[in-house]
């Protein structure tokens, strides 16, 4: 334990100058863009009641709490004004430099927040609904169950004492791993992390079954990445390498599987995501993508409601369609022996693996420090081996695994 303690700190002097710099102020700037917060609506609860009113015709338009970015020619002249060239390592080099410029595409997305080159924006840094990614959510709708759910619901309260108990048990291990659970005011919001932090939405309601899944996902996923990348030399592996999204909602949808309970559910709206983000990006109504995510896609009214407000998020936001793929493209990775853990050491993108892992060998980087408290379960690694293989269509549980 001694020796990883002081790994991030002896490591961090095989970094050039120009590397410490760079790392460190694309980092903050990462932190200070905030595009999600900056594109959640603040007025969920408003679109569900004028939507209803109109006899499901019409969806209000989303507000926004966060204003756009005060001085973002500004942030974009020091963005680029870093040395990111005169990085000696030419693979940080390149790690650095991708990310300079996804923090650039970032600036762009918020800045046209609610104007017509949003979707473009969007497509830029997320990346566009492949024909091959839309046919493989149309497959799971036809193919996937729907299945009754589980009666047992329960509120935010039971939601963040469960979540309180494993941030504990990260710290007992890890006195300086963090993760604040903060009761989020603002309905409709449900889950999601921020800065490092798990927000639960005060109205927020969930099958008990589906408590630790849901905080394997957020906590043993997001929170615990998010701590071993704080713990590297590089501190972008922290907030996040260029395009880490698809991997980090591969890993943490697949969290769920190994935590226990990954309904068919589940599976059935991470398919609708992607149909209802393509249809966003064709510009349809948010009336019309929920028409179409409950007649044709047989997903539940809430659940349709949810999934289109998302797609529409800024004026059509495509990151929705990265969970089915990255779970995809992480089926197919551990389909061929890929390591697990290895994939716990920060926010990354599958195709920087190569990379991370020859600043391993050279003594740059370290292993993950902690790995999800679940991974050290006997019975999730026998669905860890189970997974491995899975077609994507099968990787659900009928109910819930104990």
């Amino acid at each position: 334990m001694s020796n990883r303690a002081t790994a991030p700190q002896a490591s961090a002097s095989r970094l050039c100058a120009a590397a410490i710099e760079v790392d460190r102020n694309l980092a903050r700037m990462d932190r200070k863009v905030d595009w999600l917060t900056r594109l959640t609506p603040t007025n969920v609860d408003e679109i569900w009641a004028g939507f209803q009113a109109s006899g499901f015709r019409e969806m209000p338009d989303s507000q926004f709490g966060e204003g756009l970015i005060n001085d973002a020619p500004g942030l974009r002249e020091e963005l680029f004004a870093l040395p990111v060239r005169e990085i000696e390592n030419p693979l940080i080099q390149a790690l650095l430099l991708e990310k300079q410029r996804e923090i650039d595409r970032q600036i762009e997305l918020v800045r046209m927040r609610g104007l017509d080159g949003f979707i473009i924006a969007s497509i830029d840094l997320f990346g566009h609904v492949s024909e091959q990614l839309l046919q493989t959510a149309r497959d799971l709708l036809e193919t996937v169950p729907i299945l009754p759910p589980d009666p047992k619901d329960v509120g935010s309260d039971a939601i963040c004492e469960a979540a309180r108990q494993t941030v504990a048990g990260y710290r007992k291990r890890h006195p300086d791993f963090s993760c604040e659970v903060i009761v989020d005011p603002t309905p409709g919001t449900s889950l999601y992390m921020a800065m490092g932090n798990f927000h639960v939405a005060f109205d927020f309601r969930t099958a008990h079954s589906r408590v630790a899944p849901l905080i394997e996902h957020e906590i043993g996923t997001h929170a615990v990445t998010r701590y071993n990348g704080s713990r590297q030399p590089l501190h972008t592996l922290a907030g996040g390498l260029a395009d880490y999204d698809v991997l980090q909602e591969g890993l943490a949808v697949l969290a769920e599987y190994l935590a226990g309970y990954l309904p068919a559910s589940r599976l059935r709206t991470l398919a609708g995501r992607v149909v209802a983000v393509h249809m966003a990006v064709q510009e349809s109504k948010g009336a019309d993508i929920y028409a179409c995510l409950v007649e044709e896609c047989r997903l539940d009214s809430a659940t349709a409601f949810d999934t289109a407000v998302r797609a529409k998020r800024g004026g059509g936001l495509t990151k929705d369609a990265l969970y089915l793929k990255g779970l995809a493209e992480l089926l197919a990775y551990l389909s061929h022996d890929g390591d697990l853990q290895i994939l716990f050491l920060g926010k990354f993108a599958l195709k920087q693996l190569h990379s991370l892992e020859r600043l391993i060998q050279d003594g740059i980087l370290h292993p993950p420090e902690i790995i999800p408290s679940y991974l050290q379960d006997h019975a999730a690694a026998e669905r860890l081996a189970r997974a491995r293989t899975l077609s994507l269509e099968a990787l659900y549980q009928e109910s819930p695994e104990t």
